[in-house]
């Protein structure tokens, strides 16, 4: 099987490659939406498109709005118009739970009505409705994946935060906020891929991606002691001050604004029990607290 991949050199690219190459057979190959020739590139003699080149969410909020919809809308538009007219068999879009919605009242399912707040979020929506829009020629599919936050080693992210304030022996000063999270190990994702692209019986769906179990923000930062040999300390601060005092690190750049205290407080937990039924997997090969540890052991 041959794979092309756009964005092969991010995080998720890069492991994705490494996990083909050492467990499967796949060939794979990049290709750059940089490069002004790319739309002559023959897509024949591929076997899948597998789309992770985007925009992420900017939590600065200092990007132009314009620049989600041109990077996660139209080049996807693009990119899928030639994979309509080319041979290639499969088109999978990396999309993101923020299509769905910013905040989740129980547990986030594909079955819920989109309502994105972002322009990230709602650039990542308007490329999902044009593929769910689009006519396919038979023996074509299209998945779009909703990847909750991926973790890995290397790939430090809002967990960095935490892990700082852990070695330095600062008590985490959020423990106030009772939250459950989805994460998902790039291995974890990696593997749901490859299990997508494996089985020709599936059918062209959406399918959310996280590890099985929810975590709370709490548990982490006695992960995080854990892996670094501390004892966990945690403060219980009133929430509503926390809430007061943030607002000034979205004015000032300090390393904690309301954007990235939701981040790391807030509840958004994500059912993976979709695509499990779909490919009859039981559970993943990796617990989401073990996959936590091997990216936390990675930053020491």
């Amino acid at each position: 099987m041959r794979v092309l991949i756009t964005g092969a050199s991010g995080f998720v690219g890069q492991n994705l490659i490494k996990y083909f190459k050492e467990n499967t057979s796949i060939e794979t190959e990049s290709l750059s939406l940089r490069r002004k020739d790319w739309e002559e590139m023959n897509f024949d003699g591929f076997d899948a498109i597998i789309h992770l080149a985007g925009k992420a969410h900017d939590t600065s909020n200092t990007s132009d709005p314009e620049s989600y919809y041109w990077i996660n809308r139209d080049l996807t538009i693009k990119l899928f118009e030639k994979f309509k007219n080319s041979n290639v068999r499969d088109f999978l879009f990396f999309s993101s739970v923020k299509a769905v919605a910013d905040v989740v009242e129980g547990v986030l399912t594909e079955e819920i009505a989109t309502e994105p707040h972002t322009p990230y979020g709602k650039s990542k929506q308007e490329a999902e409705n044009f593929l769910n829009n689009a006519i396919l020629k038979e023996g074509k599919r299209v998945f779009i994946l909703r990847p909750c936050m991926v973790h890995g080693p290397g790939n430090k992210g809002n967990l960095n935060l935490l892990y700082q304030v852990v070695e330095k022996g600062l008590p985490w000063p959020l423990a106030s906020f009772v939250n459950e999270r989805s994460f998902l190990s790039v291995d974890n994702l990696s593997f749901l891929v490859y299990q997508i692209l494996d089985n020709k019986n599936l059918k062209s769906n959406t399918y959310n991606l996280a590890d099985d179990d929810f975590i709370s923000t709490n548990e982490l930062v006695d992960l995080i002691s854990d892996v670094l040999g501390k004892k966990s300390q945690k403060l219980k601060i009133n929430s509503s001050i926390v809430k007061s005092l943030v607002k000034i690190g979205d004015i000032l750049p300090l390393p904690i604004n309301s954007e990235r205290l939701k981040k790391l407080t807030e509840s958004y937990r994500v059912s993976n029990e979709k695509i499990k039924a779909d490919l009859n997997i039981t559970k993943l090969p990796i617990s989401a607290i073990d996959g936590l540890r091997r990216t936390i052991e990675s930053f020491k």
